[in-house]
């Protein structure tokens, strides 16, 4: 590919859409040409569709009936650095090109010319009439913080025409303005304001800086305890980025982070950067991935998608608690941001700052190698200690069989509320109750659409289904045997949880921080916020409060079940036990007041249980990886998934049995395989699943014997099959 290649009119090129043909297509360039990487629109059949030009035409098709390039969009063309790392996220995940291009071009509205439009924001004043239509467009505008909006965006957010918004403009209640289209962000300024580092930030940042100063590719493993102040850090590494004129990417895992984030942004260079996630409007989006082609946006946080926009000169990507497992896409395309962080910063020389308090073992394990640089942080900033830890054993503990919450943990919770300290019980279970049987028949009640158990929400008085979504009212009377009155909950989530909490503390002010309680990103963003002020003596929260927040007041975590990622067969389960307990401790003490996180288990003796409360991590780090190199999985072999999916359990297990069979350009290359099996969750929204697993050396081609594996098959229309290299979950 070459950059500066441009074509005159009539000259053929070779245009890549993100229609799922997976091959250019030939048209004639427009009247003025156009150069490789341009963004085009273009006929195909009866529609017109968003192309890139890729390169020259083939010609190998009847010249008189090839069509011209419509027209060539007024955005920046797709640098060759890009062109080049879709191609290789593509390669390596097995991807279709025109898919890796439809992730490239997910913001709305890019063929349309830059000019005036009018934008809706939140006026003075209250309606001269209260209605609900007109209650849900100022809740909209309010959620989203002064954002703008078009007008069919607010309509359509608000789930009202857009005769109502227009009788709130009448009134003033919402303002109506011209803005440009695409407004560039404001400037960051690098010298701003800072913060006055420790000995050891000071060290780790003249080490990133440094790094980022080269101008050239590396990879380096931030590794600090929690609270020690890594953000501070690599946002070091941000400003030498941007005096150097180049650009930055940071990469957070969980959008109700960006908020706290946002405004530590702010208090370091002065303004707010660019956001891409799913929390920002389609207006931002679009404003978003146009600016950073042009390189009107100097710094960009968003979510693992952002790894994609159309950076003009990246310098530095941060992947901040790289450890998270949403940095998995599972759907769709399968790639993890993390790894592929890394490949697009190797092809544009920029450097990446894979920050984490527990780094996956894969990291840990290439910083112990020395392929990326270790930087560590090991206490925390200014007078904040580490918390101490110990387990609360539960065979000792004498529990009612319907309580969940040990009088050690209780006697410890009042002793925080009687002092105004904060106190996390924590429970990696969203729900009131996981499972709902009848006592009469022992029926359990399990999704329709999925093999698995239906999950009791009181809140919102329903039963979902958490792999597909599908909700029902909850039963009076038994699906099965029609007895009632006889169903139950049986264990607890962070719901029960609460219910249990009021009636221990009458008087304390409870917080259930769990993702499906909240209708939206913003409103999320604000409950945090409110507790880290002090609105809550006890919070109870699921997984989502590990991940980054700080609350000031909290000095206490509790932890209700902290065997229960050790079950089952995950070969990541130790792992991910051990980094989901440190960092739920983590929050614990992060102020001057000094912590204590206890462990409720019924093991406490269990390795991962005992290198949790030592403290001792390289210790754990070490034996995890003594013992999947000994069997050879990641990161010292590799893995793919196979998933057949189909509305035939029979169909499927076929296709298995016979892709197990005849497994030659694997044998090729030393794999083994194992399956065909029924998947753990055998059943999603009505398709059947089956399972198959290639275990092959680190350093086999597993790529392209997977290839020619399964070009070998075909594939029966009502079948799906999909390949995920280096699988993080095998559900």
């Amino acid at each position: 590919m070459s950059e500066l290649s441009f074509y005159d009119q009539g000259a053929l090129v070779g245009v890549l859409t993100a229609q799922p043909l997976d091959r250019m297509l030939d048209y004639k360039a427009p009247e003025g040409g156009c150069m490789t990487g341009a963004f085009v629109e273009v006929p195909l059949g009866p529609r017109k569709v968003l192309g890139v030009v890729w390169g020259p035409g083939k010609g190998d098709y009847d010249r008189a009936k090839i069509r011209s390039v419509i027209r060539v969009l007024d955005a920046p063309p797709m640098r060759d650095e890009m062109r080049q790392f879709l191609l290789r996220v593509g390669e390596y995940t097995l991807t279709p090109i025109s898919a890796m291009l439809r992730l490239a071009t997910r913001a709305p509205g890019l063929g349309d010319p830059p000019s005036m439009r009018k934008v809706y924001r939140l006026g003075v004043g209250t309606p001269d009439r209260d209605t609900a239509a007109r209650r849900r467009v100022l809740e909209t505008l309010q959620e989203y913080g002064g954002l703008a909006f078009t007008l069919r965006e607010l309509a359509e957010m608000a789930g009202v025409s857009s005769s109502v918004v227009k009788g709130l403009v009448k009134q003033g209640v919402v303002r109506e303005e011209d803005s440009p289209r695409d407004l560039p962000y404001p400037h960051l300024d690098a010298d701003f304001g800072g913060v006055d580092l420790a000995p050891d930030q000071q060290k780790a940042g003249q080490q990133l800086v440094a790094r980022v100063a080269s101008g050239s590719y590396g990879t380096t493993l931030l590794k600090g305890v929690t609270g020690s102040g890594k953000t501070e850090v690599y946002l070091e590494a941000v400003a030498e980025c941007l005096r150097k004129g180049r650009q930055a990417l940071v990469l957070l895992p969980e959008i109700a982070l960006s908020a706290e984030f946002l405004n530590r942004v702010q208090d370091r260079f002065g303004a707010r950067p660019a956001e891409w996630h799913s929390g920002v409007t389609m207006t931002e989006r679009r404003r978003c991935w146009r600016m950073v082609g042009e390189g009107a946006a100097q710094l960009v946080v968003g979510a693992r998608s952002a790894l994609y926009l159309p950076f003009r000169d990246l310098g530095l990507i941060v992947v901040d608690e790289e450890h998270d497992t949403s940095y998995k896409q599972e759907d769709g395309v399968l790639y993890s941001a993390r790894d592929m962080a890394v490949m697009r910063a190797s092809i544009c020389a920029a450097q990446v700052v894979l920050a984490s308090a527990t780094p996956s073992l894969e990291s840990w394990v290439n910083a112990q190698s020395g392929k990326y640089e270790l930087c560590e942080l090991t206490s925390r900033y200014g007078a904040a200690q580490m918390p101490d830890m110990a387990a609360i054993d539960m065979r000792a503990e004498t529990l009612p069989a319907s309580r969940w919450i040990s009088d050690t943990l209780r006697r410890a919770v009042q002793t925080r509320i009687e002092a105004g300290e904060q106190s996390l019980i924590f429970l990696n279970r969203r729900g009131y109750a996981p499972v709902t049987i009848c006592r009469a028949c022992g029926h359990q009640i399990g999704c329709d659409n999925c093999d698995a158990r239906m999950v009791e929400h009181r809140f919102l008085k329903r039963l979902v289904c958490h792999q597909c979504g599908e909700t029902k009212p909850m039963p009076m009377v038994c699906p099965s045997c029609e007895v009632e009155g006889k169903l139950a909950p049986v264990g607890p989530g962070v719901e029960r949880l609460s219910e249990e909490v009021a009636e221990l503390f009458p008087d304390a002010r409870v917080a259930v921080l769990s993702s499906d309680l909240f209708g939206s990103a913003r409103a999320l963003k604000e409950q945090i916020l409110a507790i880290a002020q002090g609105s809550a003596d006890i919070i109870i929260g699921t997984q989502l409060v590990a991940k980054g927040h700080n609350f000031p007041l909290l000095t206490l975590v509790g932890v209700i079940d902290a065997d229960l990622g050790l079950q089952g067969s995950d070969l990541r389960a130790a792992e991910r036990t051990f980094q989901l307990m440190r960092q739920v401790a983590g929050r614990a003490g992060r102020t001057e007041k000094k912590g204590v996180a206890l462990l409720q288990t019924y093991q406490p003796e269990h390795p991962v249980i005992r290198a949790i409360l030592s403290g001792d991590e390289d210790g754990f780090w070490r034996a995890e990886a003594n013992e999947r190199k000994a069997v050879g999985v990641p990161p010292y072999g590799r893995l793919a998934g196979i998933v057949l999916s189909s509305t035939s359990v029979q169909e499927a297990f076929d296709l298995g049995a016979e892709m197990a069979r005849n497994i030659g350009p694997l044998a090729q290359i030393g794999a083994q395989i194992y399956g065909p099996a029924a998947a753990p969750i055998a059943r999603i929204r009505g398709r059947h699943r089956v399972r198959l697993l290639v275990k092959a050396e680190k350093g086999a081609p597993l790529q392209a014997a997977l290839a020619k594996w399964v070009a070998q098959f075909k594939i029966p229309n009502t079948t799906r099959l999909q390949i995920d290299i280096d699988p993080q979950s095998f559900y």
